[in-house]
């Protein structure tokens, strides 16, 4: 059973999100939050696996709210929830930790996969939807703060293929995809990501994503 914290300042959509999670058998909504205050405290009272999280709230927004959760050492992944017009804070949700993000007009279809992709540490958006949002906002993205010959000490650890699947990650590629390129099984590649994450001490394939874009081993559009 995965269980959900459901965290949105509009009521109705607290309730559409519990009436689509409440028909499914393995899924579990276990608490509802208003704001980014109250995420923080049900997200340490409750210990859910999965927190959907809006960016703008009162009080407390996603974004410090998320920053909070991933501080204290939870193991709840954090699903940003946004639209379009507001995704120039969906960068700063992803370096807070967030592991992914979903339009608030999702189809309940993709919001019930997305929970389930998230939770088993896959990325929960589809990688052509990821390579469009990264492609505009890692271009506002300020420069790491460790030098660069931390970062290469880092890349040291990888093995050369490693480094492959590192950057095919990067670039947006499923598993599938990068299995085709590199002409290995699929589950080849998740074991290639399971150690990349392990090495760079990263929580997903997002957030492969972000580390390549900030410290320049990948560029929008390259």
């Amino acid at each position: 059973m995965t269980t959900v914290l459901l965290v949105d300042d509009q009521p109705l959509l607290r309730l559409a999100y519990r009436t689509v999670l409440d028909l499914q058998s393995d899924l579990a909504v276990v608490g509802e939050a208003g704001d980014g205050r109250q995420a923080v405290a049900m997200a340490r009272a409750l210990r859910p696996d999965v927190i959907l999280m809006d960016i703008r709230m009162p009080v407390l927004d996603g974004v410090e709210a998320t920053r909070q959760i991933i501080a204290a050492g939870l193991d709840a992944r954090v699903v940003v929830l946004t639209t379009f017009d507001l995704d120039e804070y969906v960068h700063a949700a992803l370096r807070a930790g967030a592991s992914g993000f979903l339009l608030k007009d999702v189809p309940p279809t993709d919001l019930v996969s997305g929970i389930r992709a998230v939770a088993a540490g896959d990325a929960v958006v589809a990688p052509a939807v990821t390579r469009r949002l990264l492609d505009r906002f890692t271009r506002h993205l300020p420069g790491p703060d460790t030098g660069g010959s931390a970062v290469e000490e880092q890349l040291a650890d990888l093995t050369e293929r490693e480094r492959e699947v590192f950057v095919q990650v990067a670039r947006g590629l499923s598993n599938l995809e990068i299995a085709e390129r590199l002409a290995v099984s699929d589950a080849t590649v998740k074991s290639h990501i399971g150690r990349i994450l392990a090495k760079l001490a990263l929580r997903d394939r997002v957030q492969v994503v972000v580390y390549a874009y900030e410290n320049g081993i990948v560029r929008p559009g390259g």
